[in-house]
């Protein structure tokens, strides 16, 4: 039997792919209510600009932790059973919200809920990447991190309808309901990747470790950590202020609000997919990764930045500020696929978790950043008038630019390969050169 032969069943790495996706959907369902019941929720508990900011942070307070410690859990543990534990505390944690009263209370219900999300997306890509080889990972990753932004499309299209007919409570419910759905979905379906265990046996032997400070010393790590901390800001901004800048900044109703999320994501996902698949088209044609990805990202990032920096400038029609933040939101979120895809080039497989996860949670620091940061604006210049948002977004495009600029100098996984495994700039290694 060849190796090729013997590679995971495509329709079960999908299979594998789809559920996962379902699960970063539900994830960002978790993330993004509090943003959409920020009015009513505000209304009814008397929560300041700030108070509301503490709760949109709060999911991060202990996310950068949680996940370092779920990636690499990840490195020695099966991700299906990992993932399934992480799916049943998110539906129950929900429940707690439908009594909560209190500042505290809710803040302690999304400190808990963070705790449980921060391994989420590198413990799912580090399951999904079991499934696809370096050069096929780009769409999938894509995938997952559109199942991500169709969690805001449902959000969108349910959340607000739900707080009208039955109240902003009634969401957690669902949301429980939901979370508990996939967890028997993923009990039934979910496998195990084993790609890596097939090339360990068929293919090369197993990979040595790297020391983790030589790891965390290359420029191509610290630069990819540092565009996943400023995609994360735009994120966190997204989720957690921008229904609150379009119903109270903008003047938006709360229903039509939801429906501008809705298109929100009808044209981030298919953007964030088209350009997840051409950075993988540049990959197969044989355009070196530091070009196909390093700076294909850095570019998207930099335009991104632009785009929300300029919501800044006066004058701008409701149409023109909408259609800037949702493609500057699009190319942002290339960085969740085309990111992780990098360091899974040059981080040998066991310690791959513990990679991913540690860039999780600096990133999360930015989730716990930019709600504060921009709630402190928005009070400062008033709750109802829309320079506060402005200011913030201004905020965000610096971020997301400086990291676009310091990616286009660090990110070059070749570099790093020939530095970690004595690999040339093709990614192979030397003394398979030298042997032959």
């Amino acid at each position: 039997m060849t190796a090729h032969s013997s590679l995971p069943n495509p329709r079960t790495a999908w299979l594998v792919a789809a559920l996962l996706a379902l699960l970063m959907l539900i994830n960002f369902l978790d993330k993004v209510v509090i943003g959409l019941v920020a009015v009513p929720m505000s209304q009814e508990l008397g929560l300041t600009a700030t108070e509301f900011g503490l709760i949109g942070g709060a999911l991060h307070w202990f996310f950068a932790l949680s996940a370092v410690i779920g990636g690499f859990m990840a490195n020695r543990r099966p991700t299906r059973t990992l993932l399934l534990g992480m799916g049943v505390f998110w539906a129950l944690i929900q429940l707690p919200m439908l009594f909560a009263t209190s500042l505290w209370a809710i803040i302690a219900c999304r400190v808990l809920l963070g705790i449980g999300e921060g391994p989420a997306s590198p413990v799912a890509t580090h399951a999904l990447y079991k499934w696809f080889p370096n050069d096929r990972r780009n769409l999938p990753v894509a995938l997952l991190h559109a199942g991500s932004a169709m969690g805001l499309l449902v959000a969108g299209a349910m959340i607000p309808w739900v707080s009208q007919h039955y109240g902003w409570r009634t969401n957690f419910i669902i949301l429980a309901v939901i979370g508990l759905v996939w967890c028997l979905l993923w009990w039934r379906l979910g496998q195990e990747g084993t790609l890596e265990r097939l090339r360990a046996s068929q293919l090369q032997a197993d990979e040595p470790a790297i020391a983790y400070r030589k790891l965390l010393s290359d420029p191509s790590v610290l630069g990819n950590y540092l565009c996943h901390f400023a995609a994360n800001w735009s994120l966190a901004l997204t989720l957690t202020w921008v229904p609150s800048y379009l119903q109270v900044g903008l003047g938006i109703d709360p229903l039509q609000t939801g429906r501008i999320f809705v298109m929100f994501v009808i044209v981030t996902t298919p953007l964030s997919l088209l350009l997840a698949w051409l950075s993988q088209r540049l990959m197969r044609q044989g355009l070196p990764s530091r070009l196909a990805r390093g700076v294909f990202v850095s570019a998207c990032l930099i335009v991104a930045g632009l785009l929300s920096a300029s919501l800044v400038l006066p004058g701008l029609s409701t149409a023109v500020r909408v259609s800037a933040l949702t493609f500057s939101g699009g190319l942002a979120l290339v960085m969740y696929s085309v990111g992780p895809a990098m360091l899974a080039e040059f981080t040998p497989a066991g310690q791959r978790g513990g990679i991913l996860a540690m860039g999780n949670g600096i990133a999360s620091l930015a989730g716990l950043a930019a709600p504060v940061v921009t709630g402190v604006l928005v009070q400062g210049a008033g709750a109802a008038h829309p320079t506060g948002y402005a200011q913030g977004f201004l905020v965000c495009g610096v971020v997301l630019v400086i990291a676009g600029l310091a990616g286009l100098v660090s990110l070059n996984p070749q570099r790093t390969l020939q530095r970690l495994h004595g690999a040339d700039v093709q990614g192979r290694p030397v003394r398979a050169q030298t042997a032959s």
